[in-house]
């Protein structure tokens, strides 16, 4: 028995040396290495600049599925024309609220179309919002009411909305309850996994109580500097304690430190939360009732924003609102309308499985780029996540895209989507690119592409294009004439004297034969060739529009800025290249002479008109002020609504003008000093200022307007601004307009 294991133990050493022998023979027969081969084996690390930068779509899901439906095999243009419809089905069967007002926004838009022949995407009244089916919003037997539509096709050029999908405890995206077929998915929390690239879009998740129009402004606006927050870093919210989403909020507690990093997490919700509680519940729950979520938002400069059941979450769009950079974990995530929303330039992305490098992270962050995230995600709030409709306005305008591309192989560039006034605020097929988008831009100078349409809403009788658009160096005069007078003719000779008069195009509105000018002599010693006239009859081209059809001829304007007169404004050439050179520093702006002002009626529970003269103003006169040719076509393609009731009063065209203007840039217009002379001239509103009913037919414009955007969008403004030394007591011969003050009332 003692020999046997005396054999064991010198087998195993044997053994041992036989390895160790191996081993050294191994090495001294391995080739040699260098010390910068050693380095080169090193693991890598992401810098900073890499963090900050959104994933590639490789990176956050190796594993992508691919789809078969593409806009090119699953979408039929055939019924898509320069001005694609979009047909809503009527409503038959139960609909939860949210998605009648998505239905709503729908049918009261420039888009919407009663006719389905004439429609290019269809717009299912079957509520297909909610998919859970533990929801109480749940809709069952989606499929065989998809089935019965009479336009249906297995989904064809369809558009489907989608909030929720899947259900406890695995919530799985696919589980939809239906099938789609091949309509057009836009859903929230898309998984880039299941995401069919350049057919499907993904949406933000929001509340049922996001408001169908207006919506909250944005609380950044305020802060013109980053200047530092309580809070580098925060979250407030569920965690679970059980299935899905459970592990990244679960584990938020180790970076809570209570004071620059506030992660606070609560067990309490569900029916059973108590049943399934951890150890840790009762002490999250106490540290969670601590903080108010408002202040916390108000008061972080980033927060983050972490995957719940599904991989949105309502926190993305409640970051933006507060101004707060989004700092972005839930891997495989699609963000809403990243097709054409650059997000790098607004959020973070951070990897759930390097969950304590965050704070490292948005420590490394600069001051000047927390300030640029912070202005992004304002922009991007009011422009595209503010309301209902504006969300589904963008869902609308991207297909929009990708039907002009088709067709066009034309693009808006980036740049329009990620700048004010954003996309919603650009005709498709009229901004198509920075140098036709001076809201924001102020680009004047920069010329406009040739191909480019200019607009799609001319009479049939007149051309649909214009020549290639001039240098910003000069003007269109905009003349609505609804007879012939002697002040007409003073004000044709001074527009002919102007300096920086380009054209001139005559809106002639009246049953009287329109007048045959060809040209207009210019100055005596003006070397400059005669001043071109177009004259347009609006009864023959735009019957029916009224007062609208003065800023219909789009077509016949070669100029970026359009200088908008009634036929008898008191304007000499001096105040109008003092107009025109204010106007070049605010290409966005409506410019001009006579102001308006509207208030709040306590006694009505309204909104007031005013015209009285007085410190403040909200609205400029388009009877005598410089406006951009893009804010004009924007005007003719408003709301079919607003329109209306343009029509219907014959007034208020100014009005809206200004209302679409402030609600696209946020800004009031500009006032430019007058002449006593203009205050008491003959033009067409004095004869209404004694009529009482002119004054009603206003306020209910007022009222109406702020009705379709769910606020009121007027900016009120107290800035005037006077041409160089107007009327200061020194030398005429020092000033810069000396007419100005030699013509007397």
């Amino acid at each position: 028995m003692q020999a046997i294991k005396r054999y064991v133990v010198l087998l195993f050493l044997t053994f041992i040396l036989f390895l160790y022998c191996l081993y050294f023979v191994g090495y001294e027969l391995r080739p040699e290495r260098s010390q910068n081969d050693y380095f080169n084996n090193l693991p890598s690390f992401a810098s900073i600049d890499d963090l900050t930068e959104s994933p590639s779509k490789l990176k956050r899901n190796p594993n992508t599925m691919k789809r078969s439906c593409r806009m090119e095999t699953c979408f039929d243009f055939s019924n898509c024309g320069s001005e694609p419809k979009v047909y809503v089905y009527p409503t038959d069967g139960p609909v939860s609220a949210t998605y009648r007002k998505v239905l709503s926004v729908i049918r009261e838009s420039r888009y919407a179309t009663n006719d389905p022949s004439e429609a290019c995407l269809f717009i299912p009244a079957v509520d297909t919002l909610d998919a859970d089916p533990l929801s109480p919003e749940h809709i069952p037997d989606v499929s065989s009411r998809l089935a019965r539509l009479p336009h249906w096709k297995n989904g064809r050029n369809h558009l489907i909305f989608n909030l929720y999908a899947g259900t406890w405890p695995d919530y799985s995206e696919e589980a939809l309850g239906f099938d789609p077929g091949e309509a057009i998915m836009a859903r929230a929390s898309a998984s880039e996994a299941l995401f069919r690239e350049g057919f499907d879009i993904s949406l933000p998740l929001f509340h049922k109580e996001h408001p169908e129009r207006g919506g909250m402004p944005p609380a950044a606006t305020a802060n013109p500097f980053p200047a530092p927050k309580r809070h580098l870093l925060a979250f407030k919210g569920k965690r679970y304690v059980h299935g899905i989403g459970s592990d990244t909020r679960n584990s938020l507690w180790h970076l809570h430190d209570g004071d620059n990093l506030i992660l606070v997490t609560t067990c309490r919700h569900g029916k059973s939360w108590k049943d399934l509680r951890d150890e840790r519940c009762d002490e999250d729950n106490k540290e969670y009732d601590k903080f108010d979520y408002e202040q916390l938002l108000a008061n972080s400069t980033f927060c983050l924003v972490a995957r719940g059941r599904r991989l949105g979450s309502y926190r993305f769009l409640e970051a933006l609102a507060a101004g707060c950079v989004p700092v972005l974990l839930s891997n495989g995530w699609r963000l809403p309308f990243d097709e054409r929303i650059d997000w790098r330039r607004a959020v973070i992305w951070a990897d759930e499985r390097l969950l304590l490098q965050v704070p490292e992270l948005v420590r490394s962050v600069p001051p000047e780029r927390i300030l640029a995230l912070r202005q992004q995600t304002q922009l991007l709030w009011e422009q595209y996540f503010s309301s209902i409709e504006k969300i589904v306005f963008t869902t609308i305008e991207i297909l929009l895209e990708r039907i002009m591309a088709h067709r066009t192989s034309r693009q808006r560039e980036a740049l329009i989507w990620n700048t004010c006034p954003g996309a919603l605020g650009t005709l498709a097929n009229y901004g198509d690119s920075r140098a036709h988008l001076p809201l924001g831009v102020s680009a004047p100078e920069a010329p406009l592409a040739p191909s480019a349409p200019l607009s799609p809403l001319p009479a049939p009788s007149v051309p649909l294009t214009a020549p290639p658009p001039t240098s910003g160096n000069s003007f269109t005069a905009l003349l609505y004439v609804q007879a012939t007078s002697p002040a007409l003719h003073k004000l044709l000779a001074n527009v002919a004297s102007s300096e920086f008069c380009e054209k001139v195009v005559l809106v002639w509105d009246s049953e009287r034969a329109a007048p045959s000018l060809k040209a207009l002599s210019r100055l005596a010693g003006d070397a400059r060739d005669p001043l071109p006239v177009t004259v347009v009859d609006a009864t023959t081209h735009y019957p029916g529009e009224g007062v609208s059809a003065r800023w219909r001829p789009l077509w016949a304007i070669p100029t970026a800025a359009v200088f908008s007169l009634d036929g008898d404004a008191p304007l000499i050439a001096e105040e109008l290249d003092f107009a025109f050179r204010v106007w070049q520093n605010f290409p966005d702006r409506i410019v001009g002479y006579p102001a308006r002002n509207h208030f709040w009626d306590e006694a009505k529970g309204a909104w007031g008109y005013s015209s009285k003269w007085g410190g403040s103003y909200s609205m400029v006169l388009p009877g005598a002020a410089v406006v951009h040719r893009a804010g004009l076509a924007l005007y003719a393609a408003a709301a079919p609504a607003l329109r209306l009731a343009v029509r219907r009063a014959h007034n208020c065209e100014d009005i809206l003008l200004n209302c679409l203007l402030a609600h696209l840039t946020r800004r009031p217009p500009l006032k430019l000093a007058q002449r006593r002379r203009y205050k008491t001239a003959h033009h067409r509103y004095k004869s209404s200022w004694s009529d009482p009913e002119h004054f009603v037919q206003r306020q209910s414009c007022l009222n109406t307007f702020a009705a379709a955007w769910g606020y009121m969008p007027l900016v009120r403004s107290v800035l005037r601004l006077d041409p160089i030394l107007f009327k200061d007591p020194v030398s005429n011969l020092r000033k810069k307009y000396r007419k100005m003050e030699l013509v007397t009332s």
